[in-house]
């Protein structure tokens, strides 16, 4: 068997005396699709946060390719995000004064890449993605499914090797919702990128590999999907 591209072994987090995660761990293989299920308050978005690094632990290791990440400084661990992560919330959190072009193609310029390759590599995401003709709109000109599908083009557009997605459906009506998850997880896959997917919502679940549930701060269950 390959190695985890992503491990989580014994985290614990707290916000003061409240704790959130009691001792959480998991495993991501290379080009696996995980769901992280549970109800409101469970854990699983901060588990999340602690998997992509945007939160240290308060006791436990987290592990990606190879390498400490929650051990790392806060300058290289928001280069790993950058670089090779990618993230899709429940609400897009697309730049509003930018037209979809430039919100796809922003992470590659933040990465140094030259403006006449990242645009052509956005424009053919936007095409994978279903969103020709769109390129000059802002966010706010369009529907739910289509900025979260922006969104997913975003997370894309560096190739990233691990795709955090947050609730990706939760404000889309269930048909938008199917649509955006066959081409989340279907573009994700062509890319050879894992998937962390954390949602509450079964339907969104059959996407994933394996699911883990979280209850209570722990991972309790792990069943296949």
């Amino acid at each position: 068997m390959s190695e985890p591209v992503l491990r989580a072994v014994a985290v614990h987090k707290s916000f003061g005396p409240t704790p959130a995660l009691r001792g959480a761990g998991l495993t991501l293989a290379p080009g696996e699709v995980l769901a992280v299920m549970g109800p409101s308050g469970s854990g699983k978005s901060t588990l999340l946060h602690c998997l992509a690094g945007v939160l240290r632990p308060d006791a436990g290791e987290v592990w990606f390719a190879g390498r400490r990440l929650d051990a790392l400084p806060e300058l290289e661990r928001s280069r790993v995000r950058r670089d090779r992560f990618g993230f899709v919330f429940q609400f897009g959190q697309l730049v509003p004064e930018l037209p979809v072009l430039d919100n796809v193609l922003l992470p590659l310029l933040l990465a140094g890449h030259g403006r006449r390759a990242a645009r052509k590599a956005a424009v053919e995401l936007l095409d994978r993605l279903e969103l020709t003709g769109l390129e000059a709109r802002r966010p706010g000109e369009l529907s739910g499914g289509q900025a979260q599908r922006v969104a997913v083009a975003r997370a894309l557009i560096t190739a990233p090797e691990v795709v955090f997605a947050d609730e990706p459906t939760g404000s889309l009506d269930s048909l938008t919702g199917e649509r955006v998850m066959d081409l989340l997880v279907d573009s994700a896959r062509e890319r050879g990128a894992s998937v962390v997917l954390v949602t509450h919502d079964a339907r969104v679940a059959a996407y994933a590999d394996r699911e883990v549930v979280v209850r209570d701060g722990l991972v309790t269950t792990l069943a296949a999907a």
